[in-house]
């Protein structure tokens, strides 16, 4: 006997809709964009706690210096390219009506002289106003992205930002303040260096200094060169040239209580690939430690693969195959002069620094552990 159909079979069934999360108020939001040698990136957000929640995001490698270091300007297709991704970030801070925002662009900007009539057409096709920042604040901006990593072990801090055009290197001393409020100290930096009169115990800046090499603009200096590994070993050996005026470079420095934070594609991708991720994953690579071994290790493996097997290497990406290895040759110098086994990665820069820096100097973070 056939078992008896229940009442109902074959009706529709009835959706069941989850409640749609509520936007947030656009009171509430910043917007950070970073324009740039390679790349344009934006992030929007809004404050929650200490940190600060990502309500929207937009990163595309744009080029923008590409052909600068040979003739001093930037081309018009750069500027096309650049010009489509900002119409997408426009588009995007429309959307959230966000108000406070800063649209900041970095070394292709400075160095190009047609700078200020990209700015101007920047500003005609898309209404963004593009600031060019100065390279000190730059640096700045970069450190205090990285304070939630800092140990609160570490006396001498140094921090590295590896960029498409430039690298800023920050020597911090940290041995006066007290250990829980280190990285706390770190934030402080956001109005400036060297504060004055502050009521809490500061974060000592020893020395900074801004190389006006970064992934693509040493990249094209030793394009000339064809051998794979004399290229690298050259580029490696000519930053570090560009570092004898840095303060702490001419003294060594000791292991115990030094730490490096490294803040590039260059690490990010590096840590990627000590991982063995075949997707990128942030939450495993932001705030990992690596040996400098383990680098070493990372940076031995590109050179085996040759330029063919970068390309084609999931770790690597089509994005970055091509400016991997100046990168690499930039951490591998760094690590030569300052030996250590504290190198923490983050996955963080400009862009943060922008929205930590915003929100600071509204009283909009909560004053508390990160």
């Amino acid at each position: 006997m056939a078992p008896k159909r229940p009442k109902g079979a074959g009706a529709f069934p009835k959706p069941v809709e989850s409640p749609a999360p509520n936007p947030p108020d656009p009171a509430e939001l910043y917007a950070a964009l970073d324009l740039g040698t390679n790349s344009c990136r934006m992030l929007i957000a809004q404050p929650k706690g200490s940190q600060f929640h990502v309500v929207d995001s937009f990163s595309k490698s744009v080029q923008l210096g590409a052909g600068l270091e040979s003739t001093g300007k930037l081309s018009r297709a750069s500027m096309g390219r650049t010009i489509q991704a900002l119409r997408i970030c426009q588009q995007k801070l429309k959307r959230h009506k966000v108000q406070r925002m800063r649209l900041v662009a970095t070394e292709a900007c400075r160095r190009a002289t047609n700078a200020a009539d990209f700015i101007k057409k920047v500003r005609r096709e898309t209404g963004l106003q593009l600031e060019i920042i100065q390279p000190e604040e730059e640096a700045r901006l970069a450190v205090i992205s990285c304070a939630p990593l800092v140990s609160t072990r570490t006396e001498q801090l140094l921090v590295v930002d590896i960029g498409g055009g430039s690298t800023e290197l920050v020597w911090i001393d940290l041995s006066s303040v007290p250990r829980r409020d280190r990285p706390r100290a770190i934030m402080r930096l956001h109005a400036g260096f060297h504060p004055q009169n502050s009521p809490f115990p500061a974060a000592k800046v020893v020395d900074w200094i801004s190389v006006p090499l970064g992934v693509a603009t040493l990249r094209d200096q030793f394009n000339d060169v064809e051998d794979d590994a004399a290229r690298f070993a050259l580029m490696s050996w000519f930053f570090e040239e560009n570092l004898a005026e840095f303060t702490p470079y001419a003294n060594e420095q000791a292991r115990a209580g030094f730490q490096i934070v490294g803040t590039s594609g260059t690490v990010t991708t590096v840590a990627a690939s000590h991982l063995g991720l075949k997707r990128y994953d942030r939450t495993k690579v932001d705030g990992l430690r690596m040996t400098s071994d383990q680098i070493d290790k990372v940076i031995r493996s590109y050179l085996d693969l040759g330029p063919t097997g970068r390309r084609s290497d999931p770790r690597i990406g089509q994005d970055r195959h091509a400016l991997i290895m100046s990168g690499a040759a930039i951490l591998q110098a760094l690590l030569r002069c300052w030996p250590t086994d504290r190198l923490s990665v983050a996955d963080r820069g400009l862009r943060e620094g922008l929205l930590y820096a915003q929100m600071t100097a509204d009283g909009v973070l909560e004053d508390g552990p990160f």
